[in-house]
């Protein structure tokens, strides 16, 4: 029998077992996720075969994972909203109002989170948690804003920070790498945008412009 197959204990470094069978699926599951994210960004509307053949596994072990395509989606765009909410709680530790503030924009954009805010908003229903982790999210990002706010210039609001995360996020080359490189040289420009200046002209984003994409 080979391994994979018994359910043998692991142990982690932090003292935790974990069974063979659980391991493998933990891995399986991390694949489905990142072959999910490159098919998706790609293309919303592929199929969910393409993400079971990107991530190597079969077509019911993605499905005893997630129960359809929406449910996928779903779970995806949540892990993004989570580690925004992580880049942001850790950036509260840093005491300077505005190197909290800017080292929070460039770990979410070195993240890639808004891509999936771009390609897949209005493919799935947000589930109350979700709803309650987006609450928490702008809370967060409102108070980083408020401690940066003798640095940034006047008229620069809450839903501009999310349009600036989209904007980077819409910088792709075909190399990765080189794209991480892109998106960091113009989030600077758009950095020193922010510093105090001049105010910003034209009236900031309604609600309605913000919030359209999530509609089905």
């Amino acid at each position: 029998m080979r391994i994979a197959e018994r359910n043998v204990p692991f142990r982690y470094g932090g003292g935790m077992a974990i069974s063979a069978r659980a391991l493998r699926a933990a891995q399986n599951d991390a694949a489905i996720l990142g072959a999910a994210r490159d098919v998706f960004i790609a293309d919303k509307r592929a199929p969910i075969s393409d993400v079971a053949e990107r991530a190597g596994v079969g077509i019911s072990a993605l499905y005893r994972r997630y129960a359809n395509k929406e449910d996928l989606l779903r779970t995806l765009c949540h892990g993004g909203l989570k580690l925004f909410i992580a880049a942001a709680e850790d950036a509260r530790d840093d005491p300077d109002g505005w190197s909290a503030f800017e080292g929070f924009l460039r770990t979410v954009v070195e993240a890639d989170v808004h891509s999936l805010t771009v390609h897949l908003a209005g493919t799935f229903t947000p589930t109350e948690d979700m709803n309650a982790d987006a609450v928490r999210a702008s809370e967060l990002v409102a108070e980083l804003l408020e401690r940066a706010r003798p640095a940034v210039r006047s008229g620069f609001v809450l839903a501009d920070v999310t349009m600036v995360l989209e904007m980077c996020a819409a910088v792709r080359v075909p190399d990765a790498e080189r794209t991480k490189v892109l998106r960091d040289r113009y989030l600077t420009l758009v950095l020193d945008g922010i510093r105090a200046g001049d105010e910003l002209p034209g009236p900031e984003p309604t609600d309605a412009e913000f919030g359209w994409r999530w509609r089905r």
